[in-house]
């Protein structure tokens, strides 16, 4: 099968309100990363040094060799940069999520102490901060194991949220595997909480940021001072609290690090922000954690049904082989394109069928058009329609006409067929009675080629009502 497995449609045009507890118009959730004793280290049994995330822009791993300037920078965030943030939020009320690192937080037991005592949420980033891009899935597995055993050992009681951050293509599956997490957050593709089907399992994913995220402080296109981090994150607030007061609330997640944004020269920027969400009103400010609570009451997984992109090639074609009336060739050529999960509506899987009847030949397509029946002909009247005909012609009335209707009927079908060679065609659920008579009477003069491209457009229609009947 070839299947395309990203999922480039999501929520589509018309995402979900949040319905957001109280009725807030946003969600702002503060993450704070706690990595700091967890890097890569040779007093951690690692092969070099860490080179990412800190003042020195552009590092290099060392192999072999501890980098004191890295090590110290790190320990600037565990010294001082988390004691400074956990002042600030305390001091606001506002409580974070700690995506923390196990190994690190083993190292750092007044820091958990604290996180305990001020209500934060301790999510699990991992065993260790590294990539593990290249790490085997057996190997990977039994980090986050691991990770889960030594975090729970540690605080107290197991992770509910999962965030990785320097992941391999594997990771999101992994972690829903130990069915631990209640949500997984190794995704930046939606302002909203999503479900995902892995291994037949619903997945609540609710997606984290690198833009709204101070790591641009230490990346070589990125925040140069305060004001510029300060200014993005208000503009990115003023944005999805204008499409909350819409009615469509959105989340606003904001992924900070305490070796960064915990220097004094930019946390100022941080508490700018806290301030100036605090003058607004509907502005919900939660852990990571509530917002998959409420996730998960208010907008449970939709109940199951079989995805086309997921379907094998029989099930497929005896599923939609009816769509383009009496022509399964459609469906089978559809099946063997690059279907995935954009596919799996009514709009994705009738753009994968009408591109194999707009490549087709003409004849092919001609077979279609003749497939069609006449409208209110005699396979009608002898009940011999598809059910999908059948259910079509009585929405507009086809089904109930008078001696006088049928019989024009009759006259503009014969004429037609004579004139243009296949039956006339139109999407009748898109018109009354009175209209398709109009637009027969109109559509008999057309010249065959001009009607020609009509008529498949409105058996690309049809295709498109069914689908949307299906799905």
């Amino acid at each position: 099968m070839n299947r395309y497995p990203r999922d480039f449609h999501g929520y589509g045009a018309t995402p979900p309100d949040a319905k957001w507890p109280g009725g807030a118009r946003i969600a702002v959730q503060f993450v704070l990363n706690y990595e700091e004793g967890g890097e890569n280290c040779l007093l951690h049994g690692d092969a070099a040094s860490e080179a990412f995330l800190s003042e020195i822009v552009g590092a290099q791993p060392w192999p072999g060799q501890r980098n004191w300037n890295m090590e110290s920078i790190y320990d600037y965030g565990a010294r001082a940069g988390f004691w400074r943030l956990h002042r600030l939020f305390t001091g606001a009320g506002v409580p974070v999520t700690v995506y923390g690192v196990a190994s690190a937080l083993a190292r750092a037991p007044g820091q958990v102490a604290a996180m305990k005592d001020a209500g934060w949420e301790i999510a699990s980033h991992g065993l260790k901060w590294i990539d593990y891009k290249d790490h085997g899935e057996a190997e990977e597995r039994a980090e986050i194991a691991e990770a889960i055993r030594l975090h729970t050992e540690v605080t107290g009681e197991a992770p509910r949220g999962w965030y990785c951050g320097r992941t391999s293509v594997n990771t999101v599956a992994l972690a829903a595997q130990t069915q631990v997490f209640r949500y997984i957050s190794d995704t930046y593709d939606d302002d909203l909480p999503y479900w995902m089907q892995i291994d037949g399992r619903d997945q609540l994913i609710i997606p984290y940021t690198l833009d709204c995220n101070d790591m641009r402080f230490a990346t070589a296109q990125g925040f140069n001072s305060g004001d510029q981090f300060y200014a993005y994150l208000r503009d990115t607030f003023d944005t999805l609290y204008e499409e909350g007061r819409a009615g469509s609330a959105k989340m606003m997640s904001v992924g900070l690090h305490c070796r960064l944004i915990g220097r004094p020269g930019r946390v100022q920027a941080l508490k700018r922000f806290l301030e100036y969400i605090k003058g607004f009103e509907g502005v919900w400010t939660p852990r990571r954690i509530d917002i998959a609570d409420h996730w998960r009451a208010v907008h449970p997984p939709a109940a199951r049904r079989e995805r086309p992109s997921h379907m094998d090639r029989k099930t497929f074609v005896d599923t939609f082989g009816g769509v383009f009336e009496h022509s399964p060739w459609i469906a089978e050529r559809a099946f063997d394109l690059e279907l995935g999960p954009a596919h799996d509506t009514a709009q994705g899987l009738h753009s994968a069928l009408a591109r194999m009847f707009r490549s087709a030949r003409d004849d092919k397509k001609l077979g279609v058009l003749t497939a069609h029946p006449d409208l209110a002909g005699k396979l009608a009247a002898a009940k011999r329609l598809t059910e999908e005909s059948t259910a079509e012609q009585a929405s507009a009335g086809l089904d109930a006409l008078t001696d006088a209707e049928r019989a024009q009927f009759e006259k503009l079908n014969a004429a037609y067929v004579e004139r243009h060679g296949f039956p006339f065609i139109i999407a009748v659920k898109d018109h009354d009675k009175a209209g398709i008579l109009r637009a027969f009477e109109t559509r008999i003069a057309n010249d065959t080629h001009v009607e020609f491209a009509t008529a498949c457009a409105q058996v690309e229609r049809i295709a498109e009502i069914r689908l949307e009947d299906i799905l």
